[in-house]
């Protein structure tokens, strides 16, 4: 198996951060077929395979402001207001996807992007965690 860690600066305001770059360029120099893991090890980050660009990313942190809101509902309460939030977050946008592989590069659809999803405004920088398992000869 093959990894390599990505080092990604989300800032101090809550995005979603394109890596799908990073993913191809990962698995081309693996080439081959296989399985691509991202994995996010925070808890309070998540990957998402989705467009972006077209303002869905907009609207997926709109969605998440309406079911996750910044004030202080939360029994999670240390950090800036509404920090809970983000530690809940996780459980609807898991903190890993896995992607087939073919040819080196990953099987995504045509309107499909890897990205990282941060709420946490207190933690500017995140790891991403990129696996690649090769397949195996039949």
């Amino acid at each position: 198996m093959r990894t390599r860690t990505l080092e990604l600066r989300t800032g101090d305001s809550e995005g979603v951060f394109d890596i799908t770059a990073e993913c191809v360029s990962f698995t081309s120099e693996a080439g081959g077929d296989g399985l691509l893991n991202v994995f996010v090890p925070h808890a309070t980050a998540g990957v998402a395979v989705m467009e972006l660009g077209a303002g869905s990313d907009d609207d997926l942190l709109a969605a998440l402001r309406d079911l996750l809101p910044a004030d202080d509902r939360w029994r999670h309460r240390h950090g800036s207001p509404g920090h809970g939030r983000s530690h809940v977050m996780p459980a609807m946008i898991a903190p890993y996807a896995t992607l087939p592989v073919l040819d080196g590069r990953p099987a995504l659809g045509t309107w499909q992007s890897v990205a990282v999803v941060d709420l946490n405004v207190d933690n500017p920088r995140r790891t991403v965690r990129l696996s690649f398992l090769t397949g195996s000869e039949e």
